[in-house]
């Protein structure tokens, strides 16, 4: 029976640099993680970019160097993600499914058993994935749940959306070709996988809610592209139309008016391939067991920004988990390292005492 100080639950980037910290300073932990590292980036299509620079997605030190000097795609950074765990010799406890969490006398108490993926992605839309019926139980003083926020596709209650023509991820461009191909949404994932899909030669048609682009919400640098793509003819833009129904054969999409609102005038779309990029909602099922305080519409957990302990004592949360579900993105990897200080000084009885940041401040 496996018995730690701290159990941190979520392998990504900062877990791993949380892990490294507590490496560093000698410190009892354990490292779950239900897939393999980095397993939200394990289901981005590949060639994936990083929005952020190399600088600010770079983890306990250790310099992240991309071959072109440009932003990490998904390969560098999870072959990065290998490398930081080499560099501090961190054990870290693959395809290890929490499946219970509760608190016992003198701190908690989890369930794991073994699994075939990660939480979240294509392979969790058909179930966890536990292997057998083994399990094992791990006691740990204190929890760090570093769970990430994408777990599950945000589904639109819309008629045959789970059928084998729809999917919620992206996968490499070359499967689709030369198909036609029907792109639900307006952010970055939908974005972007319309000018992929255009490149490897299928023909596309993006459909939004909205009248126009958020240039808010789509990389500075896909923006100009998807625009200058549709205003050439290269994509086709459906704007204000949201899909009523799918098909083996495609779609319908109705369009709505200046408000937003339904107008009743729907059209069929044919299409090989419907990509359903809507966005993902965070599985807060660990917050709920522990007794977490959930709170608004995003159900994100109840902290103190001082330590990133939440309403249970022991119990801290890292990383983007910290949003719940964000409506609009506002926590990533660089806005997140803090958090790594604070958990350290909390474990030491310390306080940190460097500056929180405006967004932070904001939403709690």
């Amino acid at each position: 029976m496996p018995t730690h100080e701290t159990i941190i639950i979520g392998a990504g980037p900062i877990g791993i640099e949380l892990a490294a910290a507590l490496k560093k300073r000698g410190h009892d932990f354990a490292l779950l993680e239900a897939g393999s590292i980095g397993t939200t980036m394990g289901w981005w299509a590949p060639g994936t970019k990083f929005f952020s620079s190399p600088e600010r997605i770079a983890i306990a030190g250790v310099p992240l160097t991309t071959r072109d000097q440009e932003k990490a795609t998904r390969e560098e950074y999870l072959a990065y993600l290998r490398t930081v765990i080499g560099v501090y010799d961190i054990p870290v406890h693959t395809r290890t499914r929490v499946v219970e969490a509760k608190a016992v006398a003198g701190g908690f108490e989890l369930t794991a058993a073994r699994s075939t993926h990660g939480v979240g992605g294509p392979a969790e839309l058909v179930g966890p994935g536990l292997i057998g019926g083994r399990r094992e139980t791990w006691h740990a003083k204190r929890l760090v749940l570093v769970i990430g926020d994408m777990h599950r596709p945000r589904m639109l209650g819309v008629p045959g959306e789970d059928g084998p023509q729809v999917s919620h991820y992206f996968d490499d461009p070359h499967v689709y070709f030369p198909s036609r191909v029907l792109v639900v949404g307006g952010k970055n994932s939908a974005v972007e996988a319309a000018i992929r899909c255009y490149r490897a030669g299928c023909r596309v048609t993006l459909s939004y809610r909205r009248a126009t682009l958020d240039p808010d919400r789509v990389k500075y640098w896909l923006l100009p592209e998807i625009e200058w793509l549709i205003d050439k003819g290269h994509i086709e833009f459906r704007p204000s139309t949201v899909p009523v129904s799918f098909d083996a054969d495609g779609a319908r999409l109705e369009r709505l008016d200046a408000h937003g609102q339904p107008t009743g005038e729907v059209e069929r779309f044919e299409a090989d391939h419907v990509l359903l990029l809507t966005g993902y909602v965070q599985d807060p099922g660990l917050f709920e067991q522990l007794g977490v305080e959930l709170m608004g519409d995003s159900h994100k957990p109840k902290i103190s920004l001082a330590t990133m302990e939440t309403n249970v004592p022991g119990v801290f949360v890292a990383g983007t988990a910290i949003g719940g579900t964000q409506p609009r993105a506002r926590v990533f990897i660089e806005t997140s390292h803090v958090h790594v200080e604070r958990i350290v000084a909390a474990i030491e009885g310390g306080q940190f005492t460097g500056p929180t940041p405006t967004f932070e401040l904001e939403e709690n």
